[in-house]
């Protein structure tokens, strides 16, 4: 049997439904030696209570030469609804009687059309079910319950679990045992058990469930569905026809028909009833995805996509042209930009696999991520199907997080995270071993698209490690390289102040510490530092540490990433003093001379002025007499102490002290840079330094004499002018007088100030412009010459000495 529709014929094998117009090609295929003359009746429906006109019923003699030859065609008539085939013996009246039967009764035959089109394709659900268990037990015993379950899920067939406890060789013949009565567990099937269960066919269905036919007590709807049809055809019985349902199973072009009941050639004679596909447009499969934000490598070998939903997918041949839809674009560039490359991957829908089998592998993406969908055709139209998310192998992307890259430790097996894009394209993992061979290593899959690695290193010797890591689609591997060592974690002690969250964990091989535990406080790693040749890891509490006892023995416990335990003795020490920095500034002796320089930062201390500053204290709660303030140079050149009892440290009250340091004369003429402070206590316990700005020293700047030509250098006179790096008449020092380091004389020749302003680099803070400012006095008379320094942009020809001997020309 084929079906034309317009240009395109196809199988009834792959046909769900038939349009008005459709030419049915019909062509019986019976034996050369059949004796007895079957009457082939197509007839068409057009519902249970519109009887159909006479010339929708087509008589065929399938004896004659002509039908044997070459068939007859029959054009579905508008308005049908349902085609149906009667086969019946030759006898007198025998085309009239099927006709009136029809045209009297239509309802009958519309519902036993439709439960014979129903059954026809849970019984191919069936035989599928079947086959593939047949198939399995034969090829693959080993795989039975994992491919059988997946062929049921796909099929719609609800298994029964207890045959996968008996022996290997008697699971197959239990999941096949009672065939017709095999439960099908769909959408379909429910509303068939609704229909069947609450109607006048109730009894004779409660009474066919304890047959053995019924698959004893395992009620089929498959099974209502031809007792059901069986009873409505029964009620047509007439003295001379009976008419018996028959299941129609297509494959291909063949329309194979299955009787449960033996026909009779005496009366009343048997026709036999075939279904035919249904009337109207044909409804897509509502296939969809096991689950719809699964993600699988597109390049994987075999791939399978799961689905589920739509039995008749996997059970028949109406699905054809499956391919799965790739659209990808240019790499970097949006979807909206760009050319699109698009291909097709055809695919194959396989019961026992549980999804849609990818037939070819797909090729490398631009894209690591891009969606595709499964197109084809479902009978005459085109389907778009699920959309299935798929990743592609990108090269270069896996890499070893840096803190592992030496955390190998041989003589065990160690782990190590690969950082990633994704998994799933990951083949395999293999490691360069000491003969040479690749050994191939275990590895899971991780949160955050990470992978960790086991790596076996009981019997290696220290040095590289090299890993190898495979991906589906790339040619070649990409290669790690980390380093593995002989020592392993050695603690000696953790440390800890009464109150405060930090602590410090001292030995070698820190970085393999996960966490600690502390009298039920959890200590996490914070930061490692190597000091000499070893470890010091800072580690954060979890919780308070204020219960903690100053000076009792603990213990803590140091789990590393292996998975170990270690015990290591912990000290608690007193709470250090932690305070915080108000305010500070600086004060002038009011019988000193004030500094032309003018300092721009905050920050900048004058040595010649006394620095004052405010501290307040969070721990202890007050200060106590006792304790002490350091101040001294960041790089540890010079510092001085501040107690209350020199009168360098004062109380304004309780919680609050001011220190007050004469730099100049505590660290002498040659202190400068950072300057920061502490607090310590009677028993040696030192906070955190707090900055509190850069010591500068300022050159005695005395006199400034400028001609009156404004572009003619000035002379600056004073003392220690080599503190000042360099001199201009702009913030931005373009063309300023350089000073160099050795400087020694006590004049300059700068720029004529703009506006009396002249602008200074110290040496100490090169980093800040200052201002100086001092009168402007007229040129100085023929005398001593101010030495010429080097402007920054001057030319050789401008360029004067670096010194001058006293007596020279004027300026």
């Amino acid at each position: 049997m084929h079906v034309k529709r317009g240009e395109v014929t196809l199988p009834i094998g792959q046909v769900p439904s038939l349009l008005p117009g459709d030419r049915i090609w019909v062509h019986p295929d019976l034996p050369e030696s059949q004796s007895e003359h079957f009457v082939l009746v197509v007839a068409f429906l057009r519902g249970a209570t519109n009887p159909p006109p006479a010339n929708w019923f087509t008589r065929v003699e399938t004896w004659t030469n002509s039908v044997r030859d070459e068939g007859v065609f029959v054009v579905v008539p508008a308005e049908a609804q349902q085609a149906l085939l009667f086969l019946a013996p030759e006898t007198g009246g025998d085309f009239a009687t099927l006709r009136r039967a029809v045209h009297d009764r239509p309802g009958a035959f519309v519902r036993a059309g439709q439960d014979l089109q129903a059954a026809s394709l849970d019984r191919m659900r069936l035989e599928a079910y079947l086959a593939e268990v047949n198939t399995i037990s034969q090829t693959d015993p080993a795989l039975l319950k994992e491919r059988t379950e997946r062929a049921a899920r796909s099929l719609g067939i609800r298994l029964d679990q207890q045959c996968f406890d008996k022996p290997t060789d008697q699971q197959a013949p239990c999941l096949v045992q009672h065939s017709d009565g095999l439960v099908l567990d769909d959408t379909n099937a429910q509303s068939l058990v609704s229909q069947l269960m609450n109607g006048s066919t109730a009894d004779l269905m409660n009474q066919i469930s304890y047959s053995s036919l019924g698959g004893a007590g395992a009620y089929s709807p498959y099974v209502g569905a031809i007792v059901d049809t069986a009873r409505i055809l029964a009620s047509l019985h007439t003295a001379h026809f009976q008419y018996i349902p028959a299941l129609a199973l297509p494959t291909k072009d063949i329309l194979s028909l299955r009787l449960n009941t033996p026909p009779s050639f005496r009366d009343p004679k048997s026709v036999v009833v075939v279904a035919l596909p249904p009337v109207g447009p044909a409804k897509p499969p509502p296939l969809h995805p096991t689950n719809s934000s699964a993600e699988y490598c597109a390049q994987q070998p075999g791939l399978v996509l799961p689905v589920e939903g739509a039995p008749l997918v996997f059970a028949t041949q109406m699905a054809t042209g499956l391919a799965l839809h790739v659209e990808t674009h240019d790499k970097g560039k949006p979807a909206a930009a760009g050319k699109a490359t698009t291909f097709d991957i055809p695919v194959k829908a396989d019961s026992s696999a549980g999804g849609l089998v990818l037939m070819e592998t797909a090729p490398l993406l631009a894209e690591a991520y891009v969606n595709a969908e499964l197109r084809g055709k479902w009978g005459f139209d085109e389907w778009n199907g699920p959309r299935f998310h798929l990743h592609s192998a990108q090269p270069g992307m896996w890499a070893l997080d840096a803190s592992e890259q030496s955390a190998l430790v041989v003589g065990r097996e160690d782990k190590l995270h690969l950082k990633g894009d994704n998994s799933l394209c990951m083949d395999r993992v293999e490691m360069q071993s000491g003969d040479g061979k690749p050994l191939k290593l275990a590895w899971t899959s991780g949160k955050d698209d990470t992978v960790e690695v086991s790596v076996p290193l009981k019997d290696a010797v220290p040095g590289a490690v090299h890993l190898a890591i495979y991906q589906h689609g790339l040619e070649k591997p990409q290669v790690l390289t980390a380093k593995s060592y002989a020592e392993a974690a050695s603690l000696e002690r953790l440390t800890l102040s009464a109150g405060e969250t930090n602590a410090t964990l001292e030995g070698t091989r820190l970085d393999e510490v996960a966490k600690a535990r502390l009298d039920g406080i959890e200590l996490k790693p914070a930061g490692l530092n190597r000091v000499g040749d070893k470890d010091e890891l800072g580690m954060s509490a979890n919780g308070s540490t204020a219960g903690l006892v100053p000076g009792k023995r603990y213990v803590a416990k140091v789990e590393l990433e292996d998975g170990r335990e270690v015990s290591v003795a912990a000290t608690v020490i007193l709470p250090r003093p932690a305070v915080t920095l108000l305010s500070k500034g600086t004060q002038e002796e009011a019988t000193a001379t004030p500094s032309p320089v003018h300092l721009s930062s905050a920050d900048d201390l004058p040595i010649n002025q006394r620095l004052v500053f405010f501290l307040k204290t969070r721990v202890p709660a007050i200060f106590r007499r006792d304790e002490k303030v350091e101040v001294g140079a960041v790089d540890g050149s010079f510092e001085t102490v501040l107690t209350l009892a020199d009168g360098s440290l004062m109380l304004e009250d309780a919680t609050t002290a001011i220190g007050m340091v004469e730099p100049l004369a505590r660290f002498g003429s040659s202190a400068f840079g950072p300057l920061e402070a502490r607090v310590t206590s009677s028993d040696g316990l030192a906070g955190d330094w707090l900055p509190l700005g850069t010591l500068v020293r300022l050159p005695g700047f005395k006199e400034l004499h400028c001609p009156r030509n404004p572009t003619k250098a000035c002379t600056l006179m004073g003392t220690n002018l080599f503190l000042a790096e360099s001199i201009g008449a702009s913030p931005v020092l373009d063309n300023a007088t350089e000073i160099p380091a050795d400087f020694t004389g006590t004049q300059l020749s700068v720029p004529h100030p703009a506006n009396n302003l002249l602008y200074v680099k110290l040496r100490d803070d090169p980093a800040t412009v200052q201002t100086l400012t001092l009168p402007v006095l007229p040129a100085l008379p023929g005398g001593s010459a101010p030495v010429q320094t080097t402007p920054a942009q001057a030319t050789p020809a401008q360029a004067a000495p670096a010194t001058a001997s006293p007596g020279a020309g004027p300026s």
